[in-house]
């Protein structure tokens, strides 16, 4: 008999039991990468800004170039070839600022006075009038609007790239470095011509990539291609110093001295791949980044490499204190750093001129070789008389 707890709702009385459902695993990947294959998918081109970079991290360069552009203004603007020269200048329409004949400055750039004025290098400088200075202001010279499109257009390309990958103050380090040693080795080889060496930074750049794929030579791709980028590179600027006025040892010296830096100041990067979804749901492809390793490794070689620098660097100094001149001894060196042509002069030689003036004209002829000239004008500097009689002898 039914008690009167039993209602007929109580009879029908049903569990409901919900279950979550699991959501479907995404499918296992077919095959795995070996382990040189999974080293493969790390590697990056040598060529690739570090992921993240910001603009401030690559101020060093610029800030360089700056001050190599306004060098060469103000070395045109002390050049005046229109007021020093008579109107006997290149591009004339250009004023104050127009260069030198083709024939006197064949890379569209001042006289061989102005380089004096400014701060070149010329052995009698140096050994004469002991202007030690003159090793650092050289390194900020141009000898022509040509060398100085090619050199900062290089110094640009490679240094903000070593600027992104190694940061500002490596690179500065060795750009700074690698000028003074450049400017050492000019010193070395130092003519009675003007030199400048503003392409011992460049060659130092060159030479800390060069080395900075060498020794990382199993992190990037493209190995090959950097290297003949850094050799066709090297081979303009170095043609380009065949030209006077610029100086192919203060090139050497740098290249030497950024190559040994590029050892003990660089790092090996840390390359790691990056996934990211490429169309469909499972679909992916790699990419991969670069994050710089603030520790030093390999020690050996960065120590050698730094007693190495040190012996060029101390070396060169003493050497050039000491008054040396390689010339001396090596009599072809000299076509190292000039090529003689009929289109421009590689003379170092003191130059000694008879000046003669009648009737508004002045008349110059060299004692060596018996070349005169006649210019329609007298009033003319004795520094800009030198460079005339250069010319003729």
């Amino acid at each position: 008999m039914p008690t009167m707890g039993d209602t007929p709702a109580a009879k029908f009385q049903s569990h409901l039991e919900i279950k979550t459902l699991r959501p479907p695993s995404p499918p296992t990947r077919p095959f795995s990468l070996s382990k040189n294959q999974d080293r493969e998918h790390q590697k990056t081109p040598f060529f690739k800004s570090r992921a993240g970079i910001r603009k401030s991290d690559t101020w060093i360069i610029s800030v360089f170039v700056i001050l190599h552009v306004v060098a060469f203004i103000a070395t045109m603007v002390a050049n005046d070839c229109w007021r020093n020269s008579h109107g006997d200048c290149a591009l004339k329409a250009l004023g104050r600022l127009s260069f030198q004949p083709l024939p006197e400055n064949p890379l569209l750039g001042p006289s061989a006075s102005a380089f004096d004025e400014m701060g070149a290098l010329r052995q009698n400088f140096l050994e004469e009038n002991h202007h030690a200075w003159r090793l650092f202001t050289c390194t900020g010279l141009h000898a022509g609007l040509i060398h100085l499109i090619i050199n900062l257009g290089s110094v640009i390309f490679v240094g903000i790239h070593l600027e992104q990958v190694f940061g500002p103050l490596r690179t500065g380090i060795i750009y700074i470095l690698s000028a003074f040693v450049g400017s050492l080795a000019a010193a070395l080889f130092i003519t009675n011509s003007p030199a400048v060496g503003s392409s011992g930074a460049l060659f130092g750049l060159l030479g800390a990539m060069l080395s900075g794929v060498l020794r990382d030579w199993n992190v990037y791709t493209h190995k090959l291609a950097a290297i003949s980028f850094l050799f066709f590179v090297s081979t303009i600027n170095f043609a380009v110093g065949l030209l006077p006025y610029v100086n192919n040892f203060s090139s050497i010296g740098g290249l030497i001295s950024g190559f040994l830096l590029g050892f003990v100041l660089l790092f090996t990067p840390e390359v790691k791949p990056l996934v990211h979804n490429k169309a469909g749901l499972y679909e992916y492809s790699t990419k991969s980044s670069i994050k710089s390793k603030l520790k030093l490794d390999r020690p050996i070689i960065r120590g050698v490499c730094l007693i190495l620098f040190v012996f060029v660097l101390l070396g060169s100094l003493g050497a050039v204190l000491g008054g040396i001149n390689v010339n001396q001894y090596c009599k072809w060196c000299k076509y190292i750093d000039c090529i003689p042509s009929k289109r421009w002069s590689c003379n170092d030689i003191t130059a000694n001129c008879e000046t003669m003036v009648s009737n508004s004209q002045m008349t110059l002829t060299c004692m060596g070789n018996g070349n005169f000239r006649v210019f329609p004008y007298t009033n003319i500097s004795q520094a800009r008389m030198k460079d005339l009689c250069t010319l003729l002898c």
